[in-house]
């Protein structure tokens, strides 16, 4: 499956070796400085997607090639043949008969494990999902049917897209507007869009996937009203603020990633608490945590350290899921501005909250990484984290 025990800094320097390139050619194709690549490659500054979405462009890569896909045991990698297999036969129901309770049971189920970021159990589920889903909404041909196949790809996507394995994420995207097609669905289209933006994010094409989220919202926002219309069009801002904070020109990043911070909290404001909806949370705490990710991906730590005196108080309810990342990308702002410590701290925090998760991260993997590097001698905080990483010290 081309995996990596490596962290993304590291894996960039093995791909530019690999083809035989100096540091000076490809900061040159990529028009980064050398220095900076330098410091990359041995561990002193961390490697943010938009750099190594630059860095991939220039090898003829995909940012999530340049990250890293991440490893998985030899009974997962079972697992994912499965689902893959369940996917090519997405026009093949099965003859089983499947009651919709069953298939509301088993998504709940699946919400549980992707919350709790529990992988395995997660990769287990999938494919028997997969398949009932699709025998039910054949034998149903329901909107709700089709919405619950659809909500199945849609975490198909998510597992994939944190492991970076784009080929599956995009079948997966694929297949999940497919489904909400079958019968009128407006929400479901919007939510359908908000992951197909998602591969372009994976892919480093924020611009594209920047006019797939406007087209999406403007959509939403003629077809839906009320706490629908909220739900939408504050779950697509929330995709189109990280796109935003991601482009190369700066000043058209933060002119996006303003506009898309405030549409987004208009809504959460609409809804005035979080809101689960086909396995997605839309609320002011999710845009919170969202708007700190785009302040680091923006260069701006401080403001992102600034939104919350108490980040644990202002996280409280969210799933792991969110929780998790929120402290890497804390932990990103405090190396940011030479606070390691913090930066040790937060980047425990996420192991502890989401273990499984913060051992696929690229950028708690690239964080850990640089902390090694510039502490220079071991402490007992690092060495756990080491253990529990799979990161050599």
């Amino acid at each position: 499956m081309g995996t990596t025990q490596l962290a993304p800094g590291a894996n960039l320097a093995a791909l530019r070796k690999e083809r035989g390139w100096s540091q000076a050619q490809l900061a040159r194709s990529a028009t980064v400085s050398v220095s900076l690549l330098s410091k990359i490659e041995i561990g002193d500054r961390a490697l943010t997607p938009a750099v190594a979405a630059a860095l991939g462009k220039a090898m003829g890569l995909t940012m999530a090639e340049v990250l890293g896909r991440a490893s998985v045991t030899e009974t997962d990698g079972v697992r994912v043949a499965e689902l893959r297999s369940a996917i090519r036969d997405y026009d093949l129901p099965s003859n089983q008969e499947v009651h919709e309770d069953q298939i509301a049971a088993h998504l709940a189920l699946a919400g549980e494990y992707r919350d709790r970021v529990d992988v395995a159990r997660l990769l287990t589920l999938l494919p028997v999902l997969l398949r009932a889903a699709t025998a039910h909404a054949y034998a149903a041909n329901t909107a709700a049917g089709w919405m619950a196949l659809a909500e199945t790809y849609s975490t198909v996507y998510w597992l994939a897209a944190r492991h970076r394995w784009m080929d599956l994420a995009e079948l997966a995207v694929a297949r999940q507007r497919w489904a909400v097609e079958q019968k009128p669905n407006p929400l479901g289209e919007a939510l359908a869009a908000r992951d197909r933006a998602g591969t372009y994010l994976n892919f480093g094409d924020c611009e594209t996937g920047l006019t797939v989220i406007d087209r999406a919202i403007a959509t939403a926002q003629n077809s839906l009203g009320g706490t629908e219309r909220d739900l939408a069009v504050g779950i697509l801002n929330l995709r189109g603020m990280t796109l935003a904070g991601r482009l190369d020109d700066k000043r058209e990043a933060a002119r996006e990633a303003a506009r898309h911070i405030a549409s987004a909290q208009a809504a959460s404001e609409g809804l005035g608490r979080e809101v689960d909806v086909h396995g997605l949370t839309f609320g002011p705490q999710n845009t919170l945590t969202h708007q700190l990710a785009t302040c680091v991906d923006l260069g701006r730590p401080h403001d992102a350290l600034a939104l919350t005196d108490d980040l644990p108080a202002a996280l409280a309810g969210l799933p792991p899921t969110r929780v998790a990342p929120t402290h890497i990308n804390a932990a990103r702002a405090q190396l940011d501005i030479g606070d390691r410590e913090g930066a040790l701290e937060s980047l425990g925090t996420a192991w502890e909250v989401a273990p499984q998760m913060a051992r696929i991260h690229p950028m708690g993997q690239e964080v850990f990484r640089v902390l090694v590097s510039l502490h220079r001698r071991s402490n007992a905080q690092l060495i756990r984290l080491a253990k529990l990483s799979g990161i050599a010290m």
